[in-house]
């Protein structure tokens, strides 16, 4: 299993971490951090690498699944910015009815709910992934930061975690081993490369870099 917290629009990895797992849960009940990967993520432009960020405050005295997005211009803005840039691309069309639907007719209120929309409809409508999704609000935690990835490791009774690397800086390995959880780090080098718009090849861009210029052969792009 992998235990993440959501993220806006998110990158190759992402998807590459919930495509090797039986369970992917959100983390989402833990502290929003601004200018982080809930709100923003990148795409290319003939301009260069751009951001795409929703506008959400900067208060930090919340929990991620707590956001909500007020302003609700930023949709469309999102929007024509990916349309202008990737209408070109190959595959384009092969999504546009998704991501027109996904901006311009969807009300999104809560940043969670939005991310995690997104999320699960691109793991099994595109790269067609059997992963189950879970929420960590649904399990009653009650410890903090790193003993609560433990806390649900154990309530979900899982023998295998994999997690990326960043998390080497505060997860007790040892620990879990002790309690026969074997820990499986992701290693994100060493993507292939596929053709891109507009320039040499970025590879940390929002997963939709891929779906257009790839297609429904997306998942043999994602395994790093």
């Amino acid at each position: 299993m992998a235990i993440l917290q959501s993220n806006y629009i998110p990158w190759k990895g992402y998807f590459d971490i919930i495509s090797k797992v039986d369970l992917f849960i959100f983390h989402d009940d833990l502290q929003y951090t601004k200018n982080d990967w809930r709100n923003r993520n990148r795409i290319k432009s003939r301009d260069g690498l751009i951001w795409l960020t929703i506008p959400c405050g900067i208060s930090e005295k919340r929990l991620i699944c707590e956001v909500v997005m007020k302003d609700k211009n930023w949709q469309k803005v999102h929007w024509e910015k990916i349309r202008n840039n990737y209408n070109t691309a190959p595959f384009f069309n092969h999504y546009k009815d998704f991501f027109e639907d996904f901006y311009l007719n969807k009300k999104w209120d809560y940043l969670s709910d939005l991310n995690q929309y997104f999320i699960k409809y691109v793991s099994n409508n595109f790269l067609f992934l059997k992963t189950e999704f879970s929420d960590s609000r649904e399990y009653n935690l009650k410890l903090k930061k790193a003993d609560r990835v433990r806390e649900l490791l154990l309530k979900v009774q899982s023998d295998i975690y994999y997690s990326g690397p960043a998390a080497k800086k505060y997860l007790n390995e040892e620990y879990l081993t002790q309690k026969n959880i074997e820990v499986k780090w992701m290693d994100y080098n060493n993507y292939k490369e596929y053709k891109q718009l507009f320039g040499p090849f970025e590879n940390n861009v929002s997963i939709i870099d891929l779906l257009f210029n790839v297609g429904p052969e997306s998942i043999n792009y994602i395994q790093s």
